[in-house]
């Protein structure tokens, strides 16, 4: 897959910027994971210190897409470490953006996949399946809906409602 730069995507789509048809998230996030740009359809979760969701999504084949987490921003534990890194990989996923934690950081810098968290916390999540798949969430001052297209590399990341042509 040929990346497509953030900042061109943003020079070249300057109407689409102005309209709210693509739009950059605010900067918070961390980069790990050994894609550092990656591209796809989103699938949106949205759970809070608790992961068992992020697994059963995982769990599906990626076909490429993205899985964004909305873990309403806790620092308080990790939503996703090494084995679902690592499942993610092998499923097909090409990332996943968590606004959240993530842990086994190592690990996770090994995985063939892009993976963007706010930053990293040792201790595991609750296990109690609570959460909602495929529903708007709201990160880093945007709305992301299911099916939307993220785009993502070392200068930040872009939301748009269609896929973006390179």
């Amino acid at each position: 897959m040929v990346a497509l730069a953030t900042a061109e995507a943003c020079d070249t789509n300057a109407a689409l910027l102005a309209s709210g048809d693509l739009r950059v998230l605010q900067p918070t996030f961390q980069i790990y994971g050994q894609c550092r740009a990656f591209s796809g359809s989103i699938v949106t979760l949205k759970v809070f210190e608790d992961n068992v969701l992020v697994r059963e999504l995982l769990e599906i084949r990626g076909e490429g897409r993205v899985l964004v987490i909305d873990g309403g921003g806790s620092m308080r534990c990790a939503l996703v470490g090494g084995n679902l890194g690592q499942l993610a990989q092998n499923m097909g996923w090409v990332g996943i953006v968590l606004n959240g934690c993530i842990r086994d950081v190592d690990e996770i810098n090994a995985c063939d996949i892009g993976v963007r968290a706010l930053a990293s916390n040792p201790l595991k999540s609750n296990k109690k399946g609570i959460g909602e798949k495929h529903v708007p969430v709201y990160i880093a001052g945007t709305w992301i809906r299911d099916g939307e297209w993220l785009y993502a590399d070392s200068d930040g990341i872009l939301v748009s409602k269609s896929e973006l042509s390179i």
